[in-house]
C-alpha cells in the first residue's frame, strides 16, 4: 500500500484534535525502543487489543514489550463511538446459519464475557472513563422495526438474554425523540464510555503490571522463526512469541491478514454543550446506533455535548471539512441542530472484514493476530487480547472458537481493497438514499 495510514491523516506522535483528547487525562510519553531488547512476548500495536494482551500476559508472569508506532490509544481505540455492544458484530441468527447452533452459542457466551471483561477491568484498575449502561438500536421503517423485534425475541428465547427490550414508536421516542425513527430496541446490558480514557487506563494498568511500552516505535520488519525478530528505526526486539494487534494500521507487516482486513475511515463530531436542549436529542443517557448501512451512532458526553458519528469516506484520505461531512447525517436525524456549533470533528481508521466478524488467526506456531472488529471493537478487541494471552499460556479454547469464523479474503487481495471500498460505499449510499 503506497499510503501509510499511520501518518497519512495525522501528525506523527500526536493525538487528533478530538473531544476525547481534549478531555482525557494524558499519559507522559513512553520512550521509544532503542538498541537490543529481549522479551517472552512482543506485542505490536497499542490499542485495546495490544494493551489487553500485554496486560493479561504480564499478569500471567510473562515479560512483555509492546511496540506502538504513535501513542497508546492513538488509533481507533481512542477515537471511536464508545459503544460497548452486546453479542458479536454479526447477529446471532446469522451466526447460527454460518457456524451452526453450537459455535453460535459459544460466540454469544464469548461476547457476554467481552462486555463483562471491559466492565471488570474498569473497576479493577479504577479507570475513570464515564461508563454508563444502555444502547438503543433505532430503525427507520416498520419493516426494520418488525425485524428488530423478532431478533429481540430470539435473544430472549434462545439465549435467555433479558436485558434487551423491544420498543415501539412511543417507546423509542421516549429514549430518542428524533422524527427519523419509528421504533427499535433498548439493551441495558450494553454500555457506553469515553474510549480514549479507557485506552489510557489500560496502558497505565499494563505499565504497572510490568509491560515495557515503547511509543514512537513503528515496526519496519518482522523476521519469523523459533525466535522472532522485530526491527524499528532505532532498535530490535527478539521474542519467543508475537502478538499482532494493528487492526487498520497493519500496513504491509503481514499479507495473510492484509488480504482479509480492510481499513476504512469514520468520522465523529462533538457539538457545543447543548444544556437543556440535550433532552431534545436523548431523553435518557444511553447511546444509539441506527439501522442505516453507513450507520449513525451517537450519545451525549458527560459535559452535555452530542457526540455524533456518521458520514461516508470513499478513500483513505480524510475529507478537508470533517464537520460538514458529519453535519449532513446529523441534520437528517436531528433537523433542529442544523445550525448548532460543532466544537470538534475528527476521523479515524477502523478495519472491517468480508463477514463483519473479527479475524483471529494463528499465523505461525508462535504468532497470533486479531483485528477487523468492523465497528464492534470496544468489547471484542479487549477480549481478543485476553484470548490471545490465554492461548499463549496454553488455553486456546476461546481463541480457537473465534478463529473458526470463516474469513474470506477481499477479492483481488490487499491491492483491490480501496477501489472495492469506493464501489461498495457508492452502492450502499445510493441504496440508503433511494430507500431500496
Amino acid at each position: 500500500m503506497g499510503l501509510n495510514l499511520l501518518y497519512s491523516n495525522d501528525q506523527k506522535g500526536t493525538y487528533p484534535n478530538s473531544w476525547y483528547a481534549a478531555t482525557a487525562t494524558p499519559l507522559a510519553p513512553f520512550a521509544p525502543l532503542q538498541g537490543e531488547a529481549r522479551a517472552d512476548v512482543c506485542v505490536v500495536g497499542g490499542g485495546y487489543t495490544g494493551l489487553s494482551a500485554a496486560l493479561h500476559l504480564a499478569e500471567a508472569g510473562r515479560s512483555v514489550i509492546l511496540l506502538e508506532a504513535n501513542r497508546v490509544g492513538f488509533g481507533a481505540s481512542g477515537r471511536n463511538g464508545g459503544q460497548l455492544g452486546s453479542g458479536q458484530r454479526m447477529e446471532q441468527d446469522g451466526l447460527e446459519k454460518l457456524m451452526g447452533d453450537g459455535d453460535a452459542a459459544k460466540l454469544w457466551t464469548l461476547a457476554q464475557e467481552a462486555k463483562d471483561l471491559v466492565k471488570s477491568l474498569i473497576t479493577r484498575h479504577d479507570i475513570n472513563c464515564h461508563l454508563k449502561p444502555g444502547i438503543a438500536h433505532a430503525c427507520f421503517s416498520k419493516g426494520e422495526v418488525d425485524d428488530e423485534h423478532r431478533y429481540v425475541a430470539h435473544l430472549q428465547d434462545r439465549y435467555g438474554y433479558g436485558e434487551i427490550e423491544a420498543l415501539d414508536h412511543a417507546g423509542l421516542q421516549a429514549v430518542c425523540p428524533s422524527p427519523a425513527y419509528v421504533g427499535g430496541s433498548l439493551d441495558m446490558g450494553a454500555a457506553h464510555l469515553h474510549p480514549l480514557a479507557y485506552a489510557l487506563g489500560l496502558a497505565r494498568a499494563a505499565a504497572a503490571a510490568g509491560v515495557r511500552i515503547c511509543e514512537g516505535s513503528e515496526v519496519l520488519d518482522i523476521e519469523d522463526g523459533t525466535q522472532i525478530r522485530l526491527r524499528t528505526a532505532e532498535g530490535q526486539v527478539t521474542a519467543d512469541q508475537l502478538v499482532l494487534a494493528c487492526n487498520g494500521y497493519l500496513g504491509g507487516l503481514n499479507r495473510q491478514v492484509a488480504t482479509r482486513v480492510m481499513p476504512i475511515n469514520n468520522f465523529i463530531a462533538a457539538t457545543e454543550p447543548l444544556g437543556a436542549d440535550a433532552a431534545r436529542v436523548l431523553a435518557r443517557d444511553v447511546a444509539v446506533a441506527d439501522s442505516k448501512f453507513v450507520v449513525n451512532y451517537f450519545r451525549l458526553s458527560h459535559d452535555g455535548r452530542l457526540l455524533f458519528g456518521g458520514g461516508e469516506s470513499y478513500g483513505y484520505r480524510f475529507p478537508s471539512d470533517i464537520a460538514a461531512t458529519v453535519r449532513k447525517p446529523m441534520t437528517e436525524i436531528f433537523p433542529h441542530l442544523r445550525d448548532v456549533k460543532i466544537d470538534y470533528a475528527w476521523g479515524g481508521t477502523l478495519a472491517i472484514t468480508m463477514k463483519r466478524m473479527p479475524y483471529l488467526a494463528r499465523l505461525a506456531p508462535n504468532v497470533l493476530s486479531a483485528s477487523g472488529y468492523s465497528g464492534h471493537g470496544v468489547g471484542t478487541a479487549t477480549h481478543a487480547g485476553q484470548l490471545m494471552a490465554r492461548a499463549i499460556a496454553g488455553d486456546s479454547d476461546g481463541f480457537d472458537t473465534m478463529s473458526r469464523v470463516p474469513a474470506p479474503a477481499f477479492p483481488g487481495g490487499a491491492a483491490m481493497r480501496s477501489p472495492l471500498l469506493a464501489l461498495a460505499m457508492t452502492w450502499y449510499s445510493l441504496r440508503d438514499r433511494l430507500g431500496i
